[in-house]
């Protein structure tokens, strides 16, 4: 009778075991997902500055610092590799393409341009999805984040090797306290 005991109980251990793996794996799954939704959305942006520039050029020629630190941005953004890295060159091509959206009200002209005027609202949804994104991205490393260091799932994490994921801190946000 003892050996079924210990045996159902040795089973239960296992299931257990295996259902906490599972939850690990799935919340790993999850950040991965939500990262690939806002690097969608960055490379979005990415294809939509050059032509932003172009269209700025065309009417506010004189701006070349503007233009060239958007252009500097741009291709730093695209061969970032670590996270607080990206987030920190990303905040800045973001403030540098409110500066190029900026430079309407100082040309008339250029605030009349069809091309622009698209390319501002492309720039303003884009930059909505990637507002999303990134809560849904820290909401899910959260998730995973929890599941490693808590009780009983931190013993499977620790034993498969899990680590805590990276959140995915914008701006302002890179100096606040961990």
């Amino acid at each position: 009778m003892l050996e079924w005991g210990l045996g159902a109980l040795a089973l239960a251990l296992a299931a257990a075991l295996v259902v906490l793996f599972n939850q690990l794996i799935a919340a790993r799954n999850q950040v991965r997902a939500a990262w690939s939704d806002i690097d969608v959305q960055l490379t979005r942006r990415h294809d939509l500055v050059p032509q932003l520039v172009a269209a700025v050029q065309g009417y506010a020629s004189h701006e070349r610092a503007t233009l060239e630190a958007v252009t500097a941005l741009r291709q730093q953004a695209l061969q970032a590799v670590a996270l607080d890295d990206k987030a920190r060159i990303e905040a800045a091509l973001a403030q540098q393409v409110n500066r190029l959206l900026a430079l309407q009200e100082n040309y008339p002209e250029l605030k009349a341009s069809a091309n622009f005027l698209q390319l501002q609202r492309e720039l303003v949804e884009v930059e909505d999805h990637l507002q999303y994104a990134r809560r849904f991205y820290n909401g899910a490393v959260r998730e995973l984040n929890n599941h490693i260091e808590t009780f009983p799932s931190m013993i499977v994490a620790r034993l498969a090797r899990f680590t805590p994921a990276e959140f995915y801190r914008h701006g302002e946000e890179q100096d606040a306290p961990a």
